[in-house]
């Protein structure tokens, strides 16, 4: 009995015990993030919120499921995440109502090295994302295209590289490692995504909130918002100012979207790839 006592108490202990929190950016870190954002075309700050403190979170945000758009994500890479070390991402998403979009990102990006035709194209941006204790500039090439298509295309009726437009593919072909075609690449997916937008009167913006479903039951919730770069640091202090408020975690585990979903995929496709099955699947 005395045994079962302290097993609960440190069961108990366990589950209050709190995650570290997130550092803040080093010195170094603002003035690299200040080089950034003077080319930048947008910054958006981002926060994950620790799986235990999921549900009181959507509760304090009074967030509603059933609001939420539905999306489906995917994303697409070799067995051995090839492109993901090279820094190349590459997504199709799904979106409730008959919408698709894709994209082809690169990270990081120093956005003043970049050629001036492709920063004015209306379908390239580049944007710093904040995470505490952490930030990246991407570059990313987005197109647009049917939930159909891209149901197709992971279904293998369709070529993948059909569903990205020709200046996308020119991107990736620029920057992703030489002799892996786009249409050879694997699907790390789908992921169910639940998203939903709030207006914050105390920051004067919109909070985005996005609820990534694995199949196992696990789930990725992140938080973010997007500000003008020459507000960065203002908006910066007034969003941990609002989490805080609010009562919202902010620990040391930011671990991204995208790493998160190739992280969980991954057996899955290597053991595919092992197989000798299709490259894609619905």
């Amino acid at each position: 009995m005395a045994a079962k006592k302290t097993a609960m108490k440190t069961v108990k202990t366990a589950v209050k015990a709190k995650q570290p929190e997130a550092p803040e950016l080093s010195r170094a870190q603002i003035d690299e993030v200040a080089t950034l954002i003077k080319d930048a075309g947008s910054v958006e700050i981002k926060l994950v919120v620790p799986m235990p403190s999921h549900r009181a979170t959507l509760a304090k945000l009074g967030v509603d499921p059933i609001e939420c758009e539905v999306r489906q994500v995917y994303f697409f890479d070799t067995p051995d995440l090839d492109l993901n070390k090279a820094g190349v991402v590459v997504r199709a998403r799904r979106i409730q109502g008959g919408a698709g979009d894709t994209v082809v990102k690169l990270r990081p990006v120093d956005p003043a090295a970049i050629d001036k035709e492709l920063r004015r194209s209306e379908s390239f941006k580049t944007e710093v994302d904040i995470v505490p204790g952490g930030f990246v500039c991407s570059g990313s090439f987005k197109g647009r295209c049917t939930a159909a298509e891209i149901k197709d295309a992971v279904a293998g009726k369709i070529p993948l590289d059909s569903l990205y437009s020709r200046e996308q593919r020119a991107f990736y072909r620029l920057h992703a490692p030489q002799g892996i075609a786009l249409r050879s690449l694997q699907t790390y997916g789908p992921t169910f995504v639940l998203k939903t937008r709030r207006w914050v009167k105390q920051l004067d913006s919109r909070l985005v909130v996005e609820m990534w479903l694995f199949p196992d039951g696990s789930r990725n919730l992140e938080l973010s918002a997007k500000c003008e770069p020459s507000q960065v640091y203002q908006f910066g202090r007034a969003f941990r100012g609002y989490l805080a408020s609010t009562g919202i975690e902010i620990t040391g585990n930011q671990q991204t979207k995208t790493r998160a979903t190739m992280e969980f995929f991954k057996p899955e496709v290597r053991k595919r790839a092992a197989q000798g099955k299709p490259r894609r699947r619905a």
